[in-house]
């Protein structure tokens, strides 16, 4: 049996069909949703899509020459800054990886999971055309890099620098309240250790 792909909206489809829940590991179990007794549900990560909805988002999708043609010039002309920045991205992404693969277990500080971060599931999505999934993706790529690499950093400023800012950033990263208050000395002195030693809240899995 062929198995669909989530975000391909199967054509071959009927109502006559019996009722299923198709995921995108290929089982299936019968539909329970109320009103649609012979409906498919195709399964996404933290969503269902019933066929209808689906079939509307294929609707709902701007081709691709309306798309450009809808776009300024100016926007067009900064489209190859935007994508030449993968490049440092590909290289500070592969740095950092590596960087965390040797000196964290060195360290003792649990690994920054890559998978919490760098989540793709937008480009699956009926209701976006070719540009705007491959946007979607460079982007997903691009914040989850940059959230995964300051986790990194914040766990790596905990271990070796766990003192809060006189004033506080405009951001503060997820290990930040553990840190020790700014000027207090005897505290530095005390716990400095204890602090960055401190990952009981992070849920440890291998990368």
């Amino acid at each position: 049996m062929k198995l669909f792909r989530p975000w391909v909206l199967p054509q071959c489809f009927s109502w006559n069909y019996s009722p299923a829940v198709w995921k995108s590991n290929g089982s299936a179990k019968p539909a329970t949703h109320r009103g649609h007794a012979r409906a498919f549900d195709i399964i996404v990560p933290a969503h269902t899509f019933l066929l209808e909805t689906l079939r509307e988002h294929r609707l709902l999708k701007t081709p691709v020459w309306k798309h450009i043609w809808g776009a300024r010039l100016p926007v067009i002309l900064t489209v190859p800054l935007i994508y030449a920045c993968a490049i440092p991205f590909a290289l500070l992404d592969l740095f950092v990886t590596i960087y965390q693969a040797v000196c964290f277990p060195i360290f003792r500080v649990p690994k920054v999971r890559r998978g919490d971060y760098l989540i793709f599931d937008r480009g699956r999505l009926a209701y976006l055309n070719a540009i705007e999934k491959v946007g979607c993706v460079y982007c997903s790529y691009a914040n989850g890099l940059l959230a995964y690499i300051a986790e990194i950093a914040a766990r790596t400023e905990q271990r070796f620098c766990p003192i809060q800012h006189a004033h506080p950033p405009a951001q503060l990263h997820a290990r930040y309240p553990h840190f020790l208050p700014y000027g207090d000395a005897r505290a530095y002195r005390a716990r400095s250790e204890e602090v960055a030693r401190a990952y009981d809240d992070v849920v440890t899995r291998t990368p």
